[in-house]
């Protein structure tokens, strides 16, 4: 009969358009995310420090070897009342250095009374102070002063190279007796940044007169930072890595019989 004639065509699994395996596309997925928390960490992290931290330089060797002159710190900004014993701080006072911040340690708060030198050690309401953070070799007594009864709301403070350094000692004649009012105080040294000697070490030899300051969040940051850029960069590589892993595979696959 005079029918039209039609030509089926079977179906045959190896011709066709891939979609890709759902191991890819979930790969894919994963990727993205990976790329869009880093990105939340590294940003919030870098934020977070920019709210909280304040970067200073110093300029003097007064603080050596905690600090040395030239070195770059960050500081977190706090106020006068969470000053404790043993913290190195950042403040101002004109009767210091005009509008300039000055950086020192606080060794004696409001109601104490400090002197040196007993033994060779600073005393803080009678009892010895153990200080590491001087320089190796060194002794206190170099900053020998009478005792001073710090009023209250008020802080003492000394650098940590004691015999170079222009702190409360130099300023007993004042009518404070060289303290610092608590509010002058506007932040809190936690790290020396540049060079990259890490976080400042706490003050133990303090801890027999109260509690001591908790370190600040600069080490979260930092690993917000960090972990951040890590999944960023791991979720950004696993495109091109998955495209040339695909094509090596491609290439390595053995042609199918039949094949033109």
């Amino acid at each position: 009969m005079g029918g039209e004639s039609t030509t089926r065509t079977a179906p045959h699994s190896g011709g066709g358009i891939s979609s890709g395996p759902v191991g890819s596309r979930t790969g894919q997925r994963l990727s993205g995310l990976a790329v869009a928390l880093g990105l939340v960490l590294f940003l919030a992290g870098f934020g977070w420090g920019a709210l909280v931290y304040r970067p200073y330089t110093v300029p003097t060797s007064s603080m050596s070897p905690t600090i040395a002159a030239g070195d770059r710190v960050l500081a977190e900004r706090i106020d006068g009342g969470e000053v404790r014993r043993g913290d190195v701080v950042v403040f101002t006072d004109k009767t210091w250095a005009s509008d300039s911040a000055v950086v020192k340690r606080v060794v004696a708060i409001g109601g104490d009374t400090v002197a040196c030198c007993t033994d060779g050690k600073l005393t803080v309401n009678g009892k010895q102070i153990e200080e590491p953070y001087l320089p190796a070799g060194s002794l206190a007594e170099i900053k020998n002063f009478p005792t001073v009864t710090v009023p209250d709301g008020r802080l003492f403070l000394l650098g940590d190279e004691r015999e170079g350094s222009l702190d409360s000692t130099a300023h007993l004649s004042d009518a404070a007796q060289g303290t610092v009012a608590r509010g002058a105080v506007t932040a809190r040294v936690d790290a020396v940044v540049w060079p990259m000697n890490g976080m400042l070490k706490r003050p133990t030899g303090f801890e027999t007169l109260g509690d001591l300051s908790q370190p600040g969040p600069l080490r979260t940051m930092g690993w917000m930072i960090v972990v951040g850029a890590v999944l960023v960069l791991g979720g950004g590589a696993y495109g091109p890595i998955a495209k040339r892993t695909s094509a090596r595979r491609g290439r390595n696959q053995p042609e199918p019989a039949g094949a033109r």
